[in-house]
């Protein structure tokens, strides 16, 4: 039997909003399983959402770049918001994003063992930064997109690069409605485009738990599937863009906004700083404690 620690409570609580003697039995009950825990609170009607992004640890920005037929979001991690705005900072993700449009890496590994206009590599460009900025600096990640002149992409930095959203829409040159969807994503966060990406494994999933959650609500079984396949719905609301009512216009969908384009939403990414990157947590006060006992 896996032991239950208070971090994991704390962990399981923020993902899920549930209260902390909930969390403690949904990790007793699952063997310490955070995904377990995460599902059987789920289950109970005690979650509130499937589960919350995972803290935001690294500081940095986001940025996106436009250059005709060829755009790039990337993001640059460095330790402290302070140092992501300050100016030298900036330069070098601007810097960085130019680089990666011009040469097209593969992927970070060959985008910092790539030659910069100065003759130095990426990394070493990124070292010389740090040796100014006084920070660790971190090339994290990016994507490049490609299109034709019958397309759009729509650009979107939140937050003063927070969040960071590129978007590709196809068939239809308007940059107004691709800059809108991207912002709607900024807001909603869905992770697909449309339902015809979500894995069978995935809808599966969902559909456990909804029926679990149905029974334990106490609700007869022979509505209980009609019952699931209508919450089934809201979760594609809640995952799939084009199933979401769009921010700016809550009555339209934003099936419906991008179609009125004649273009077709055929790409999205959308990057939030540091998000899946655990933070250090110091505790100050065993520090302290430490230092004095060894003084």
């Amino acid at each position: 039997m896996a032991a239950v620690t208070a971090q994991m409570v704390k962990e399981l609580r923020e993902k899920t909003g549930a209260g902390m003697m909930d969390c403690k039995k949904a990790l007793t009950q699952t063997d310490g399983d955070m995904d377990a825990a995460v599902d059987f609170l789920r289950e109970k009607g005690l979650s509130s959402a499937a589960k919350k992004a995972d803290r935001i640890a690294a500081e940095g920005s986001v940025a996106v770049k436009v250059d005709g037929d060829k755009a790039v979001i990337l993001e640059v991690n460095a330790e402290t918001d302070f140092v992501a705005k300050n100016e030298a900072f900036q330069q070098l993700v601007s810097d960085l994003a130019d680089h990666i449009l011009n040469e097209q890496p593969a992927d970070v590994e060959a985008a910092l063992s790539s030659k910069m206009e100065n003759g130095n590599t990426v990394a070493d460009h990124i070292s010389n930064a740090v040796a100014k900025i006084g920070e660790k600096i971190t090339l994290r990640r990016f994507e490049i997109m490609e299109k034709t002149d019958a397309d759009a992409f729509g650009a979107y930095i939140h937050m003063g690069g927070r969040i960071g959203v590129l978007t590709l829409l196809e068939g239809s040159t308007d940059e107004n409605v691709a800059k809108d969807v991207a912002m709607h994503i900024a807001a909603l966060n869905p992770k697909y485009i449309s339902r015809d990406q979500v894995s069978e494994e995935e809808v599966e999933h969902e559909r456990k738990v909804l029926t679990e959650q149905a029974l334990n609500e106490g609700k007869p079984e022979n509505i209980v599937a009609k019952m699931v396949e209508g919450r089934l719905g809201k979760f594609f609301e809640e995952i799939c863009v084009l199933d979401q009512q769009f921010v700016k216009d809550p009555d339209k969908k934003v099936r419906d906004f991008v179609k009125s384009s004649g273009g077709e939403l055929k790409a999205f990414v959308r990057y939030a700083v540091g998000e899946g990157i655990e933070k250090r947590e110091d505790n100050f006060a065993e520090e302290v404690m430490n230092q004095v006992k060894g003084n």
